[in-house]
């Protein structure tokens, strides 16, 4: 104050310069207060596989397969246990971590053309537009719209060339003058743009791996680069769960014709394919764990390490020969059921979370993470609390499930599952209902839906899974 009387005692125009003179310093001491704050904000990325199923991780008990890196992000973060899809299949799925919006809400699948603008408006690409933070996305991103470019910074998105019907449909991108493995590219998009990313802003960076989905139009189906070959060469893979002829003949004729057991002819039908099939399938998701070790070893040469917070999960589960199908799609947790780690460094690590987590929680996770308010008509739920150590996903009950696809040779359902237990039915054939204990039956085996003991049961679900279904309906935007 004493500072503010000497101006005021200076000649003509004094007391004008003097409260100009008095902001200014004000500014000048509370500016690198705010930068301070900014670069305080944390960087966040989010890393999303293909149809990486919630087992195929060695922290989830995995004796087989090898993930260090993943393991490692499990081990210092927080894991959750018990993580889903609302949605199994990539297009759907994605569009619902965009939009943190159930399908029902955001109706996009395939074959719906472009994601429609009130959605994609609504997205937190989009929203994080002038927010401060630094975008970018690199992969597959799943979701038809033709704006991409203006979503993010900085972007590429790509997924397997489908116009090979052999390992180029994965080895087809370049990195200086060689032809390397989509996966390995992906991986270099990302160290790139950490090494470019501005340093007086935050970033938010996307990535989304191809792998390990198969490469539909080829034979061999899964393609990995070489110096994998080696890895579990010596493995003889387990026969899987379910196996037995009687668990495929009690699915419904449609689903014993559809895609799902065209696909097991493609990958499991005989103990050869089986053993290539699975070993490619844990190769792919090992050379992804590579490039996160990469990644990570990117943050700490820039110094942004203890700053980053990492977020890992997989767009959909995935069959691999129980009940004698492949691929997704279907209500059994096989199809719905993925890793989720969130890796804050800020934070005391080593947690586990039983309750239930989902795909449309990513959205409103990264929006707190970076202090941003969470819109209302997101359906999802911040998971930073349960990263605090603060539990919060006991308040979910239930939530919906659904393949609303209409296509022939995948029957759509939708169904309803809480902790213990889960109700679906097929959407053109609603006498047929499945229910399930999963208390005491967690692996889905008796299907409880035909017993007169469970009729109240069935329609307790029945009316709750109707109740809820009407409810993301009434939420349309469009």
């Amino acid at each position: 104050m004493h500072c503010y009387k000497r101006f005021r005692r200076s000649a003509s125009g004094g007391a004008r310069l003097g409260r100009f003179s008095y902001l200014w310093l004000l500014t000048l001491l509370w500016l690198p207060l705010e930068l301070d704050a900014q670069s305080k904000r944390p960087n966040i990325l989010f890393i999303l596989t293909d149809d990486q199923r919630w087992d195929a991780l060695g922290f989830a008990g995995n004796g087989m397969i090898h993930t260090p890196e993943m393991d490692r992000l499990a081990s210092e973060g927080t894991y959750f246990e018990n993580a889903f899809v609302t949605t199994p299949i990539c297009a759907a799925s994605r569009a619902s971590i965009l939009t943190g919006m159930y399908e029902r809400t955001h109706g996009y699948t395939f074959g719906q053309g472009e994601i429609k603008a009130p959605y994609i408006g609504l997205s937190y690409p989009a929203l994080l537009k002038g927010s401060g933070y630094y975008t970018g996305f690199f992969g597959k991103f799943g979701v038809s719209y033709s704006g991409f470019d203006g979503l993010f910074d900085v972007g590429e998105s790509y997924d397997r060339n489908g116009a090979f019907k052999d390992r180029r449909g994965y080895f087809f991108k370049t990195i200086g003058s060689d032809t390397v493995h989509l996966t390995r590219y992906t991986g270099q998009q990302a160290i790139d743009f950490i090494q470019e990313a501005p340093e007086d802003r935050p970033f938010v960076l996307s990535l989304s791996f191809s792998a390990p989905h198969a490469h539909d139009p080829a034979e061999a189906q899964y393609f990995w680069s070489p110096e994998f070959d080696s890895l579990y060469r010596d493995l003889v893979v387990p026969d899987p769960m379910l196996a037995e002829d009687s668990y495929f003949q009690a699915q419904p004729e449609y689903v014993r014709t559809g895609e799902n057991r065209t696909r097991w002819h493609w990958r499991y039908d005989t103990p050869e394919k089986y053993q290539h099939s699975v070993k490619g399938y844990f190769r792919m998701i090992s050379e992804v764990d590579a490039e996160i070790g990469k990644i990570r070893k990117a943050l700490e040469e820039k110094g942004l390490a203890d700053n980053t917070v990492i977020i890992l999960m997989g767009d959909n589960g995935y069959f691999l020969g129980e009940r004698q199908l492949a691929g997704k799609w279907l209500m059994y947790d096989n199809s719905l059921r993925v890793p989720l780690i969130i890796h804050d460094p800020r934070k005391r690590g080593a947690r586990r979370v039983e309750g239930m987590a989902l795909n449309v929680d990513i959205a409103s996770t990264i929006f707190d993470l970076a202090g941003m308010d969470i819109p209302k008509e997101w359906q999802g739920r911040s998971l930073v609390t349960e990263v605090e150590g603060v539990s919060s996903l006991e308040e979910r009950t239930a939530f919906v499930a659904e393949h609303l696809w209409e296509v022939d040779i995948i029957a759509p359902s939708e169904g309803l599952r809480t902790k213990d237990w889960k109700y679906f039915r097929y959407r053109n054939d609603p006498d047929h209902e499945e229910l399930y204990h999963l208390a005491e039956d967690p692996y889905e085996l008796t299907n409880l839906a035909g017993d007169a003991r469970y009729r109240e049961k069935l329609a307790d679900m029945r009316s709750k899974f109707d109740s809820l279904a009407k409810d993301l309906e009434s939420k349309r935007l469009d």
